[in-house]
């Protein structure tokens, strides 16, 4: 057992043992479904606050060597699908939480360096001890895997969280944001040792022109998360037998933190906010603790494309018809106000349908966030105006 390399599944455990949990552990049927196969490449974007971590732990505690999650998964909805006992605790699991290492650097430029030392000392302790007094510099971390895999014929599942927050936090170094992709695409791109890859983030994979650096994935996110939509958030059935349990109302929920849609699963809640509210037993705007408007206020100041009059329309209840296609998957790269609405999208502060292909602000909470923005950007007094206008015109409500 090791950190990275065939983790515990104590971070699981926690959650299991949280008062609030709520099984999403069927998107293991999923992931069994795919393993070595053409489509074993998932990639999963959702906002802060929509579960990734949680998930990326119950996906480490089913797969990894280095635990035996059997009593843990055993009253949980995936015990009940035929792959379960297959699959469970028998692959080596590589497991890397980017924004950890990232949170250790002044420059991000070391990155690939520090990550690979790091996980090449921490196979060879848990793996091959004999080998762990060798300096871990002169040692290549895919040969290194390879050897392991060639050695034991156990393939390998690499599941990688907040994949993208080299993309989020040093957002002009595209050298260096270029160096991460194509060391991403070195080790997992037609490698056999590769059994599953699943990555967590915010942002859709970074395309680089038309074409993206890591284009083995299948993209899962707020545009369009497939089949997998039902565990972006918490479903409508999921709300309401919350409410019950808890004696919140159901409706003043449903105001507050519903409003994401997708093809197959038309109400989705913001789990996170769910959560804080049945536990302070309190509807209250709980987005500001994770994130704050001074997010959505960077982009207000730009007035790109006369975003300003777009997004108090919005607020005013109108809905707004974009193309989400020509978006870079960056948070600099605007050549239209639709590329900063879609990245607004990703981030969670709009919903998106996609029948329609347009947007429109989800609920309360993030309604209270967009009006503190438009404070901050010294819009208000325009803001009546247009608002008034839009008001009528789209017969929305404030």
């Amino acid at each position: 057992m090791g950190t990275y390399f065939n983790p515990s599944n104590r971070n699981f455990s926690k959650s299991l043992r949280s008062e609030i949990y709520v099984d999403k552990s069927d998107i293991i049927a999923y992931t069994n479904k795919i393993l070595d196969t053409q489509q074993q490449y998932v990639c999963v974007s959702r906002p802060r606050r929509f579960g990734k971590t949680m998930t990326a732990d119950m996906i480490s505690a089913y797969y990894s060597r280095g635990c035996d999650s059997k009593e843990m998964f055993k009253n949980l909805s995936i015990a009940k699908a035929p792959s379960f006992s297959k699959f469970l605790n028998n692959y080596n699991v590589i497991f890397l939480n980017i924004q950890q290492f990232l949170s250790g650097l002044e420059d991000t430029k070391e990155l690939m360096t520090y990550l690979q030392k790091n996980l090449v000392r921490d196979i060879l302790d848990s793996h091959q001890p004999v080998l762990s007094d060798k300096s871990t510099g002169d040692i290549d971390l895919i040969r290194l895997i390879q050897g392991i895999y060639s050695d034991t014929g156990i393939p390998i599942v690499f599941i990688i969280d907040e994949w993208d927050c080299i993309f989020r936090e040093d957002k002009t170094n595209k050298a260096t944001q270029k160096a991460y992709l194509d060391f991403l695409r070195n080790l997992l791109k037609d490698r056999d040792y590769v059994a599953l890859a699943y990555m967590t983030g915010i942002l859709p994979i970074k395309k680089y022109g038309t074409h993206s650096a890591l284009n083995m994935f299948r993209e899962f996110s707020m545009t369009d998360p497939g089949n997998l939509a039902e565990f972006v958030g918490f479903t409508q059935n999921e709300v309401k037998s919350l409410c019950s349990t808890h004696g919140m109302d159901y409706e003043e929920i449903s105001r507050w933190y519903n409003g994401y849609s997708f093809l197959k699963i038309k109400c989705v809640y913001n789990p996170k906010s769910v959560i804080e509210a049945l536990l302070s037993q309190n509807c209250s705007n709980y987005w500001s603790q994770t994130e704050t408007y001074e997010a959505l206020s960077l982009y207000f100041k730009m007035n790109f494309d006369n975003l300003r009059d777009i997004i108090i329309q919005l607020l005013a209840g109108c809905k707004k018809r974009i193309n989400t296609r020509k978006f870079a998957n960056d948070m600099i790269t605007f050549k239209s106000c639709d590329d900063i609405l879609t990245l607004l999208v990703h981030l969670g502060y709009l919903g998106y349908n996609f029948e329609t292909s347009e947007v429109s602000i989800p609920n309360k909470e993030i309604t209270d966030e967009f009006v503190t923005a438009v404070e901050d950007a010294g819009w208000e007094h325009a803001a009546v105006v247009i608002f008034s206008s839009a008001k009528s015109e789209c017969g929305g409500k404030q």
